[in-house]
């Protein structure tokens, strides 16, 4: 346990990058600078536009409090480059943060694990369709495999917006899946150091939890307390915990799962490196817990220096 800023060293905290989710990264990066300058830890804020190398080239840091979201911050490349050049960082090493950010290949793991995950069908091109329809009727929900925040994400319910889905989701340069939709409710479990915070419950007016109902709506309610019975939220809790062992998680993350109208947990995915906007959803579950955001941001620091 670090007791006193100056143990830290000079803390560089990795903001921007250059993935669909640059503008949440700049935001979640100015909460967690602001956050550990009040704590008294000597900080500087990084925008990575580039190579994080020659980003980090005129500033001379201890450890890394990594919050780029998405490709090149989230997914092992980042990592890796810190990993070189014997920097500490915060949140999941390289194959952890290579498989998180690639939904399907966490699909695999968990059910090579045997934990619950809805089924999906991969789509390389307009020839999938049918044997999709096929396996997983309607409605599906269309994705690209190595996106976050919902980017490029749509639900179809026919295979005219199959179509459609597909076109989109392709973009993005990467692969495409759809997955059965589920009927239920949804929920995300943050993991803290190895550990359950509470879940919260999403609640959104939208056809699903999109980029919009995440970061601007007005209308997202979020339940924390969950609404759960205490060994449901434990059961989930568990659940979430053991999803992000399979995959080897560290430090931080944030696991979502649907509980559907059979009342059977489907894991969705792991995010390595969660928002911290005032949107955002560990901040909220460890207020629940009884942690302050500025508390938060450091035991997500202390974790960089094991």
């Amino acid at each position: 346990m670090i007791t006193k800023p100056e143990e830290f060293g000079r803390v560089g905290v990795l903001l921007g990058g250059s993935a669909a989710e640059r503008k949440v990264s700049l935001k979640s990066g100015a909460a967690v600078f602001d956050a550990l300058k009040r704590k008294g830890v000597d900080a500087v804020a990084v925008d990575v536009t580039g190579s994080p190398i020659e980003a980090l080239a005129s500033h001379k840091v201890d450890r890394v409090f990594n919050i780029i979201h998405g490709r090149g911050g989230e997914d092992g490349v980042l990592q890796a480059v810190l990993e070189v050049i014997k920097l500490p960082y915060t949140g999941s090493g390289v194959m952890a943060s290579a498989l998180s950010m690639d939904k399907l290949r966490t699909k695999l793991c968990w059910l090579g694990y045997g934990l619950p995950t809805p089924k999906w069908h991969l789509l390389k091109s307009a020839d999938d369709l049918d044997a999709c329809i096929e396996r997983l009727g309607f409605p599906v929900i269309v994705k690209p495999a190595q996106e976050g925040s919902s980017i490029g994400m749509n639900k179809a319910s026919n295979r005219e917006e199959l179509v459609k889905a597909l076109q989109i989701a392709s973009e993005f340069d990467c692969d495409v899946y759809a997955e059965s939709w589920v009927t239920g409710k949804e929920y995300t479990v943050a993991l803290l150091d190895g550990e359950a915070l509470p879940a919260i419950r999403l609640e959104t007016p939208n056809v699903f939890y999109d980029y919009e109902a995440k970061y601007s709506a007005t209308t997202t309610k979020y339940h924390c307390p969950c609404g759960l019975s205490p060994e449901q939220e434990l059961q989930l809790q568990q659940l979430a915990v053991k999803a992000g062992e399979v995959i080897g998680i560290e430090g931080w993350a944030r696991v979502d799962v649907f509980i559907d109208d059979a009342e059977r947990a489907q894991l969705i995915e792991i995010n390595t490196v969660p928002g911290m906007t005032d949107h955002s959803l560990v901040p909220m579950a460890a207020r629940q817990a009884g942690i302050g955001f500025d508390d938060l941001v450091w035991r997500i620091l202390e974790t960089s220096c094991r």
